[in-house]
């Protein structure tokens, strides 16, 4: 494998220093960008995109021509494993995500296929060892998947919810099953995410979407607790370098010192937890990544840079910051208005890593 030439965004993982603050953007490769879109059109469906190995890479590197990010993130989707369990996955225009099956008893559970990543999700794998070669060494490739809970609920809802009604009910009413099904899931994401550092990913991220969902308690219960599970068993390190571990759950700013403790190198927060506070609720345990709103990004240029100012002074001096949004980009940004948040960072934060 090539030498990394920018290890900025792994550094700043590891707490060590940088000479600025690495920055990189949820859904960096998206609908925002022209670019995306015809590769998109090209590919037919988001599906068909996601397992043609040569779009997948192109539309990953897309971002990086245009911006100096610090990091590539593999392009794929956070069902590709309950679609390899059996649940066929499928896109409804305007309604998001939709499965065929779903998981809401124990015989639907037992019903799942077994599961084994590199064989049945070698599209994915294909797709990192393509980007990695790509990438030859310019900036660090990041994996990722969704969390248990979070595939969880598309699993047992049957696709998006806005109340989580009937895996919030398995959860309460049946908790032995759900402890099954989410048992299933962290073994299957963990043997997922260490394919992924075999194919070549020098990151990682476990997104837990709808962590922020549950009371503190069920939290811990029955999200928190898996998410562990899988950190502790994913490889320490590849190519004689750590690879890092970021755990971002939406809306568990209020938790963010027990998250600490997974034994995750980074936190990811949303917009809606000050990153001073973040800072001292981790103190030294973990790096913090975000957290700007996404909607920002429809702000004027100088907002923008404002804002980012506003953020790079509430973590302050020091390594252990990445900044990020606090969620995915979305589709409308006008994509000159990244350009200036990404300029704001390069230049307003390497006065905060000068001894």
């Amino acid at each position: 494998m090539s030498e990394l030439k920018n290890d900025r965004f792994l550094r700043a993982l590891m707490r060590e220093p940088v000479d600025r603050t690495p920055l990189w953007m949820m859904r960096q490769a998206g609908r925002y960008l022209p670019e995306y879109r015809a590769t998109r059109e090209e590919a037919g469906s988001f599906l068909d995109l996601c397992k043609n190995t040569e779009l997948a890479c192109e539309v990953t590197m897309q971002p990086l021509r245009r911006y100096a990010m610090d990091a590539a993130i593999l392009f794929s989707d956070i069902l590709t494993i309950p679609d390899a369990l059996g649940l066929g996955l499928y896109f409804e225009t305007g309604e998001g995500p939709r499965f065929r099956k779903t998981v809401r008893s124990a015989e639907d559970l037992a019903g799942l296929n077994s599961f084994k990543a590199s064989d049945d999700l070698g599209y994915v794998m294909d797709a990192v060892s393509a980007i990695r070669k790509e990438l030859n060494g310019s900036v660090p490739l990041i994996g990722f998947s969704g969390s248990p809970w979070t595939l969880a609920t598309y699993m047992v809802e049957g696709g998006s919810s806005k109340d989580f009604s009937r895996v919030k009910t398995m959860a309460y009413d049946q908790p032995e099953l759900m402890h099954e099904l989410l048992t299933v899931l962290a073994d299957a994401v963990a043997d997922y995410l260490t394919a992924q550092v075999e194919a070549g990913a020098q990151a990682l991220q476990i997104f837990d979407t709808w962590g922020g969902s549950l009371s503190a308690g069920a939290y811990k219960e029955f999200s928190l607790k898996y998410m562990q599970r899988i950190v502790s068993r994913l490889p320490r390190e590849a190519d004689g370098r750590p690879v890092p571990v970021i755990v971002f759950t939406k809306g568990g700013g209020q938790w963010l010192s027990t998250i600490a403790d997974c034994g995750a190198q980074a936190v990811g927060i949303d917009w809606t937890t000050d990153i001073a506070t973040a800072k001292k609720l981790v103190g030294d345990r973990v790096a913090i990544q975000g957290n700007m709103d996404p909607m920002m990004l429809f702000a004027s240029p100088d907002r923008i840079r404002e804002e980012v100012a506003g953020i790079l002074a509430g973590f302050g001096h020091g390594s252990g910051h990445v900044f990020n949004l606090g969620h995915g980009i979305t589709p409308g940004v006008n994509p000159d208005h990244v350009t200036a948040f990404v300029d704001a960072v390069i230049e307003l934060s390497p006065q905060y890593h000068r001894d």
